[in-house]
């Protein structure tokens, strides 16, 4: 654990790199191909990161997870996680890593049963409107915006806090990553593309300014 500590603690210094989770269940962790390609432009060009275009993919009970400051976790259904993967996951947040889980819709009621096995003592809690993580680049007075309808409930944006610090956002009743997603392939207008994406510079933003 203090190996990992400090591994993080020095990537932290020099990386921007982010990676997609591959996680067991028969979800399809896959989703969204060109979301985080254009996530990763967008945030580039506008807010100034370094990130490298070809994100990798780690498997959540991989030492490899280590090696990423930010971990981005979609997918539509069934979500697993061994008990050596959620000590792993949960290792690697408690160090210093940040994972996001962006519900493309269908993982709800899966992921947050796994979420239970990283912290059985801690409880999901909703970000206010007030909180940075929705003006620290880009403002979102009501705090997560709606990218797609689904089932007419509202967004939500909740968290894990670990010693003060958010370790891990989901982000349910949105689908951030249909929006930053090609054009194409969910005919989206640009304005709903662009709050997509500047919701998305904002946790991007968020996690390597703290």
């Amino acid at each position: 654990m203090k190996a990992h500590k400090l591994l993080l603690a020095s990537l932290f210094l020099m990386s921007q790199d982010i990676a997609v989770l591959k996680y067991d269940g028969g979800g399809d962790w896959y989703a969204n191909p060109t979301a985080l390609t254009n996530l990763i432009s967008f945030c580039n060009t506008h807010i100034n990161t370094t990130i490298k275009a070809d994100y990798k993919t780690v498997e959540v009970g991989s030492v490899e997870v280590f090696q990423y400051p930010f971990i981005h976790m979609t997918g539509h259904g069934n979500v697993y996680f061994s008990e050596e993967d959620a000590e792993n996951l949960r290792n690697y947040l408690v160090s210093g890593g940040f994972l996001h889980i962006d519900d493309n819709y269908g993982m709800d009621t899966y992921v947050r049963k796994e979420l239970r096995k990283l912290f059985p003592n801690k409880e999901l809690i909703e970000l206010p409107a007030t909180h940075a993580i929705f003006n620290i680049a880009y403002t979102f007075n009501n705090g997560l915006p709606k990218i797609h309808e689904h089932d007419n409930k509202r967004p939500q944006a909740l968290g894990y806090f670990h010693n003060g610090r958010l370790v891990c956002l989901y982000t349910t009743e949105s689908d951030l990553g249909d929006g930053w997603e090609n054009p194409e392939i969910h005919n989206d207008s640009e304005e709903i593309r662009q709050k997509a994406l500047q919701m998305g510079a904002n946790i991007i933003k968020y996690v390597f300014n703290n």
